[in-house]
């Protein structure tokens, strides 16, 4: 009896550390994520703080790096953890968990951080997010409730999820909102499973007047593959935009007689919201006419390509 306790005891720690060693490289993967948020949580922003911070994204790029095996490509820059900080509570903390390969040029062939002379600077003109697909669907899980009670959380299929437009500002563009115009028609590679794409814009308030970007999925040997970037010509629908104008043209004169006291604040509030109509307008007229331009063929060709060198095609 003597002896079994003894061997018991010294077979335990053996034990424990054979559990320990049998954590899936996700799962170590995690826990290193989750214990560096917690410790910055607890730090002081210094300079010092500022420098562990890059550190720990650092190994955490390593760590995916490891897991996804994913070759260079051609026209990209060495790839990034897609994780923009690890601060909770600062701008673009939870994207996605991933690696980020950016284009090493901008739209116009010019080179990332150059100033324009209208004061812009050159971004790149394209980016590739990759992940597994059991990590995708972690950073579902961590989202379900990510937003404010009212607003739509990302759903929890992957299938629906790669359609929501919310996913993309949550995961890849947390200062401004992605806008799904339309499904653009992508043809899918025999080897991957499903693809998702369409045209887009971003917003910080009303619905921009033209699509100028494109994003492409792809669900493909246990990966989830995220390209999107900047298209050349735009997609604009000049007679929904002019939809838009003559609505706020309304809405600015309902403003100005309410001022004068023209009209009381009971047919004022009558006319509804006139911003939010025009903007919705616009919205349905740029959905229905946008794949009749010329400019949204090329915008599809552009995402098929873009689709194409995701997968490292």
């Amino acid at each position: 009896m003597h002896f079994i306790v003894r061997l018991a005891l010294v077979l335990s720690p053996i034990l424990i550390l054979s559990h320990a060693n049998a954590a899936s490289p996700e799962d170590r993967y995690i826990a290193t994520r989750d214990a560096a948020i917690a410790k910055f949580a607890k730090l002081k922003v210094d300079d010092a703080a500022d420098k562990a911070e890059a550190g720990a994204r650092e190994d955490l790029k390593a760590q995916m790096a490891a897991m996804l095996a994913e070759p260079a490509r051609a026209g990209f820059a060495p790839a990034q953890i897609n994780l923009d900080t690890l601060y909770k509570g600062d701008q673009g903390f939870g994207m996605l968990d991933g690696l980020r390969f950016d284009a090493d040029a901008g739209l116009d062939g010019g080179k990332i951080g150059d100033k324009r002379p209208d004061g812009s600077f050159v971004e790149p003109k394209a980016h590739i997010v990759v992940t597994t697909e059991s990590l995708f669907t972690r950073w579902l899980r961590e989202h379900k409730a990510w937003w404010d009670k009212g607003s739509k959380n990302v759903p929890q299929q992957i299938d629906a999820a790669l359609k929501f437009e919310g996913l993309y500002t949550q995961a890849i563009s947390t200062d401004a909102a992605v806008i799904n115009f339309n499904e653009l028609p992508i043809a899918k590679p025999a080897s991957v499973a499903s693809v998702y794409g369409f045209l887009a814009g971003r917003s910080q308030d009303e619905t921009p007047d033209k699509a100028d970007e494109v994003f492409v999925t792809a669900l493909a040997n246990g990966k989830v593959y995220v390209a999107y970037g900047e298209i050349t010509p735009a997609v604009q629908v000049p007679a929904c935009t002019t939809i838009r104008a003559d609505i706020n043209k309304r809405a600015e004169e309902a403003e100005e007689k309410f001022r004068q006291k023209k009209i009381d604040k009971k047919a004022y509030d009558k006319l509804g919201n006139l911003r939010e109509q025009a903007d919705g307008a616009f919205k349905r007229c740029f959905v229905q006419h946008a794949p009749e331009q010329p400019a949204f063929a090329q915008a599809a060709k552009q995402a098929q390509a873009l689709l194409e060198t995701a997968l490292g095609k």
